[in-house]
């Protein structure tokens, strides 16, 4: 029986699949990236990393907070996902924004940024060597803010046969989808988590240590 393939491989398959529609896939959940977004209390200037920024949808709102004085880091390890990030900052002729054709876990970022969003990146926050290169770059004090699916309560079925047929299309493993956020605890001080969408999405916020 062959080996399955190492998890960036994985990923990088499972998201060339996806990248014509996932913007449309994603459309359900613009409420949750609102709400992130302004969890993290953006000021002009500041310098925020969207780990996994996928096509984009979250770079608008993000250089908005942080106006033209402040800088905007995306990170995508699939190309055809990042191939439509760049046109979009192409088209807007957002010089402050950077984006970088990498794995979280091996990109080179600038050291010293206020805030890092985690955007419905399940491997991303279940990866110890992603989430450390994140926080590495970020300032003490620095917000984090991170969303996406979990499991709701076991009885409540109907929700998490929506989470598992969501996933499905979105994780490559579904390790930790009862608590996506836990590598999060030891370098994110006071985090807190809250639900949405019934149970089926998480949002958690805190401050880097």
């Amino acid at each position: 029986m062959p080996s399955p393939p190492p998890p960036h491989q994985a990923a990088l398959a499972q998201y060339r699949r996806r990248a014509s529609v996932y913007d449309a896939e994603l459309a359900l959940f613009e409420p949750v990236r609102r709400q992130a977004i302004a969890q993290l209390v953006l000021q002009a200037g500041n310098t925020v990393i969207d780990a996994g920024c996928g096509t984009g949808l979250s770079l608008r709102a993000l250089r908005t907070a942080v106006g033209a004085s402040g800088r905007v880091i995306g990170i995508e390890q699939c190309p055809e996902m990042l191939a439509q990030a760049r046109d979009c900052v192409a088209r807007q002729g957002w010089r402050n924004v950077t984006l970088i054709e990498a794995s979280v876990e091996d990109a080179l970022i600038t050291s010293g940024a206020d805030a890092a969003l985690f955007h419905f990146t399940h491997d991303i926050l279940r990866a110890p060597a992603a989430v450390s290169n994140v926080m590495q770059a970020l300032r003490p004090g620095a917000r984090v803010v991170a969303c996406g699916l979990k499991w709701a309560a076991p009885w409540a079925w109907p929700v998490n046969l929506f989470v598992f047929g969501a996933a499905l299309h979105s994780v490559t493993s579904l390790d930790g989808l009862a608590e996506p956020w836990s590598l999060l605890r030891a370098p994110v001080a006071g985090l807190v988590v809250e639900s949405a969408m019934a149970g089926a999405v998480f949002i958690a916020r805190g401050h880097r240590r």
